[in-house]
């Protein structure tokens, strides 16, 4: 195949033990220009954008909330939100189960309270969330006719696990959960995935090439679809079994800079 477009998962892929772009990552990056690498990721734009900067790509597209939004410096490309009666409905859940439900409509990321979970995720992040209650969260996208691009939930395993039965008992036409963790439940439009956002970004900004032109990094099971089409996928070595076992190749765990180790062996002569 001839690799067109690169695309790298962040989280567990891309970024060493410390959620960090290492010397390495970022040198073999850079050395891959003018070859595109596109950050693809169920984390919001913020959370990206910083790490455009240092790898010099931020006049490249990226996707964020698992699919749901493709931004291309700033400009909405494509965008699939959660319709609010469910963001009502998993976030009443929530509520009665104890557990600390984030908000995210493109740029804002609403909690109810800065808690433990609100500071650990913005602490990986590097982004600070707004605080104010879910209510008037919901009440002010109703006004604004807009929905949830991501929904992120996050507390005791016991009690993630039933919000995972819950949803995709009341809500799986609707809504999809990934377990990125025990304690984390990240849900999204069921209609979108890391695959049907490429889609939408080879349509709109690369009508030439084909999913058999896109070389893709992943680590997760929000990653599978995505590494099964492209026309080489590539799962890091600390991968989940199901994501190694739908991988063409593997390559060195995310703390030994597998993706940086690959495209350099592979791709730079």
């Amino acid at each position: 195949m001839q690799v067109k477009l690169i695309c790298s998962d962040i989280d567990g892929t891309l970024l060493n033990k410390e959620r960090e772009l290492s010397e390495k990552s970022i040198s073999v990056i850079k050395e891959m220009a003018p070859t595109p690498l596109i950050l693809i990721s169920s984390r919001m734009p913020q959370a990206m954008e910083h790490l455009q900067q240092e790898l010099d790509i931020s006049h490249l597209p990226l996707i964020a909330y698992n699919g749901g939004l493709v931004l291309e410096q700033g400009t909405v490309l494509d965008s699939t939100e959660i319709q609010l009666n469910f963001v009502e409905d998993i976030a009443a859940f929530c509520g009665k189960n104890q557990i600390h439900t984030s908000l995210y409509h493109k740029y804002q990321w609403y909690v109810a309270e800065m808690d433990y979970w609100a500071k650990r995720e913005s602490n990986n992040t590097k982004v600070t969330p707004e605080v104010q209650p879910v209510e008037q969260t919901i009440a002010q996208w109703r006004d604004a006719g807009s929905g949830a691009h991501k929904i992120m939930c996050m507390g005791d395993p016991f009690q993630i696990d039933q919000l995972a039965s819950y949803i995709q008992k009341k809500h799986r036409d609707h809504v999809v959960g990934y377990r990125s963790k025990p304690t984390y439940l990240e849900i999204s439009p069921a209609s979108i995935s890391k695959k049907t956002a490429l889609e939408a970004l080879l349509k709109f900004q690369y009508p030439g090439l084909s999913l058999q032109n896109v070389m893709a990094f992943g680590d997760n099971f929000n990653d599978i679809d995505m590494l099964d089409a492209v026309g080489l996928g590539v799962a890091v070595k600390n991968a989940n079994s199901k994501v190694l076992a739908v991988a063409d190749r593997v390559t060195e765990r995310n703390t030994d800079d597998g993706v940086a180790v690959f495209l350099e062996r592979e791709l730079i002569l």
